[in-house]
């Protein structure tokens, strides 16, 4: 990313525009700036460019394919040299959705989403806790999410 890119308040339109819409059209929000479709395109081009906007992707709702199970695992490493190789088999785990290396008691931090509490049972002690370094885990069941949003720069925090 370019740290020097400066966003303007026509960049905080358009991220917000997009954020909320990633499939608005240029010229909707050509309009809302005053300025051609073009205009729009060659910015979104620039933030791009910056490393400010890496790509778009169409959000699904987990629980409507039938995934109604929202959970948090820490695992712990027996070594955290493995971290490499631990993550490696986490990606064949299709319920795993996220993955972080953390700070803390536990290394890895991952969300995942599974059909029912025994579909969560079966990937956790079947899958998971099977594969090689992982020397325990913590299991935490989301019962809502009531805020879920994207980051990113305000006019009032720059």
């Amino acid at each position: 990313m370019n740290e020097h890119y400066k966003l303007d308040e026509m960049d905080r339109i358009i991220l917000s525009e997009l954020i909320n819409d990633a499939r608005k059209p240029y010229l909707e929000i050509a309009r809302e700036c005053g300025v051609s479709g073009a205009a729009i395109h060659q910015r979104v081009k620039k933030l791009e460019e910056a490393g400010i906007i890496y790509g778009s992707s169409t959000l699904i709702k987990p629980s409507s394919l039938g995934y109604t199970i929202c959970a948090f695992m820490f695992l712990n490493l027996t070594e955290n040299n493995k971290y490499r190789e631990v993550i490696n088999a986490l990606e064949d785990v299709h319920e795993i959705v996220e993955c972080h290396f953390i700070t803390g008691r536990s290394s890895i931090l991952i969300k995942l989403y599974c059909r029912d509490n025994a579909h969560l049972m079966d990937v956790v002690l079947n899958t998971i806790q099977k594969i090689p370094y992982i020397q325990s885990s913590e299991t935490m069941v989301s019962l809502d999410e009531p805020l879920k949003r994207q980051i990113w720069v305000h006019k009032d925090h720059q």
